[in-house]
C-alpha cells in the first residue's frame, strides 16, 4: 500500500484555545465595564432588565462582540474535527451528525452575538417589552440552541470514535454525557429548572473539546490508518 499523507489542517488544540480565550475575554470585559453592577437575567422584570442594560451599553456591545468572534474558531474546530475523523477512515453517519451539530452551534453563537449587540442601541433600550424580547432571543440562541447543537457534535464524535477506537473510553463516555446534557437543555423551553443543563454543557464542553483536540492530534499515519479503514 502507498503510505498515507499526513493530515493537513489547523491545529485543533490551537482552535480550542482561541475559542476559549475569546469567550473568556467577553466575560471579563463585560464584568469590568459594568463597574460591579449586578447582572440581571432575561427572566427578571422587564423594567429592571431595561434599566440594567441602559446603564452599561458598552459592556453589552463589547461582550457580544467577543461572543460573535468566538464562533469563528469554534466553527473551524467542528469542521476540522469531522475532517480528521474522515481522514482516519470514518465513513459513517456519525461524522455528518457531528458536522450538523457543529454548524448549528456555530450559527447559534453568531446570531446570539448579533442579537445581543442590538441591546446596546439606545433607541432599542427605550422600550422595556422590546428589550425583554431581544434578551430572551439572545438567551435562546446562545443558550438552548447552542447547547443542543453542541450535544449533537459531541454525540457524533463520540459514537464514531467508540466504534473505531479513536478515543479512550472515558473520553467517549464524557462526550456522551455532554450530548445528554446538551439535548436535555431543550427542556428549558418548558421547564425553568432545565436551564441548569446549559452552563454544564457550555463549561464542561470546554474540557471535552480540549481532551478531544489532544487525543485526535496524535500522529495516526501509515499502517494504523489502513487498519482503521479496513475495520470501517
Amino acid at each position: 500500500m502507498k503510505s498515507n499523507p499526513r493530515f493537513r489542517g489547523p491545529s485543533l488544540l490551537l482552535l480550542v484555545t482561541f475559542h476559549l480565550l475569546i469567550f473568556v475575554s467577553g466575560l471579563v470585559a463585560a464584568a469590568v465595564l459594568r463597574h460591579g453592577a449586578r447582572f440581571v437575567t432575561p427572566f427578571a422584570p422587564a423594567e429592571d432588565l431595561r434599566a440594567f442594560l441602559a446603564l452599561s451599553p458598552t459592556a453589552v456591545r463589547v461582550s457580544n462582540f467577543f461572543l460573535f468572534g468566538s464562533a469563528v474558531p469554534f466553527g473551524i474546530f467542528a469542521v476540522t474535527t469531522v475532517s480528521r475523523l474522515r481522514y482516519l477512515g470514518a465513513r459513517v453517519a456519525g461524522t455528518n451528525i457531528a458536522l450538523l451539530g457543529g454548524l448549528i452551534a456555530t450559527i447559534a453563537l453568531i446570531l446570539s452575538g448579533i442579537v445581543g449587540w442590538i441591546l446596546s442601541v439606545p433607541d432599542v433600550l427605550v422600550s422595556a417589552p422590546i428589550v425583554k424580547m431581544v434578551s430572551f432571543l439572545n438567551f435562546l440562541l446562545g443558550g438552548v440552541v447552542f447547547a443542543v447543537g453542541f450535544g449533537l457534535l459531541a454525540a457524533g464524535v463520540s459514537v464514531t470514535c467508540y466504534f473505531m477506537r479513536l478515543l479512550p473510553r472515558w473520553l467517549v463516555a464524557f462526550g456522551m454525557l455532554m450530548a445528554l446534557t446538551g439535548e436535555l437543555s431543550s427542556l428549558s423551553l418548558i421547564a425553568f429548572p432545565a436551564n441548569f443543563f446549559i452552563p454544564i454543557t457550555r463549561y464542561l464542553g470546554f474540557i471535552w473539546m480540549f481532551s478531544v483536540a489532544v487525543a485526535l492530534t496524535k500522529d495516526r499515519r501509515g499502517e494504523q490508518v489502513a487498519q482503521i479503514s479496513e475495520a470501517a
